[in-house]
């Protein structure tokens, strides 16, 4: 706990006066949250765009203000995290339930910065499973589909029903292995009828903060693709 609190904070640092900020979902970034709320009670002036209604629930409570997309053009600073960072700042993400609202922003957004602990930090992709969101109609075609291309999928479920996504999709949990293209894994599935997006977030980040169990943080260099 100390190692994501110490990354959000450090992200936080980030924002100014002013600004449109995204706010992520997730433990790590609910730490950003909660310092964000801080920084309001002592007279920070933010406006706000939630990737989930948890997230939003929490800034709502943290006395936080939150913007309608319609009401912008552009996030100045987006805070999230992910479930796995490689060398190249390649993302798998969607372990809390939100890839595509989380996507949204982050395309939306001048910067994205990235905060995880060092257990998420890989030299490849694909231990963690990756998500692909999937409308409900016809659902159990496209994991045939996927599972046709030998990326194992499972239909996540939550009580014993399939979960429901913020958007009232399904998602499909997808057991790759380690990834070597994943920008061409990216495109394969997503050029699927049926699917609506996946967890892969390729050239998104911006910056990513590494936090750690002594307390420290870093910004982890980034190693450009050859």
């Amino acid at each position: 706990m100390e190692a994501k609190r110490v990354a959000a904070e450090k992200a936080v640092e980030y924002v100014a006066d002013g600004m449109t900020v995204g706010l992520g979902t997730g433990s790590t970034t609910a730490y950003a949250i909660h310092k964000l709320g801080e920084m309001v009670k002592q007279g920070l002036k933010i406006k706000a765009v939630a990737t989930s209604t948890r997230s939003e629930t929490l800034a709502k409570e943290l006395g936080i203000q939150l913007v309608a997309f319609a009401d912008i053009d552009q996030i100045d600073l987006t805070i999230d995290g992910a479930d796995e960072v490689d060398p190249e700042w390649n993302l798998i993400k969607g372990g809390g339930g939100a890839l595509l609202r989380e996507k949204i922003v982050a395309a939306a957004s001048r910067r994205l910065i990235i905060i995880v602990d060092e257990s998420k930090v890989v030299q490849r992709l694909g231990l963690f499973p990756l998500p692909v969101e999937v409308v409900p109609f016809g659902w159990e075609l496209t994991m045939r589909k996927l599972a046709n291309l030998g990326y194992n999928p499972r239909l996540r479920t939550e009580n014993g029903k399939p979960y429901v996504t913020d958007n009232g999709n399904y998602i499909l949990d997808c057991r790759i292995g380690l990834i070597d293209r994943p920008g061409q894994i990216h495109d394969r599935i997503n050029s699927m009828v049926g699917v609506v997006d996946n967890g892969l977030f390729i050239g998104y980040a911006s910056l990513v903060i590494v936090g750690y169990h002594d307390g420290t943080a870093k910004e982890l260099p980034r190693k450009d693709e050859p």
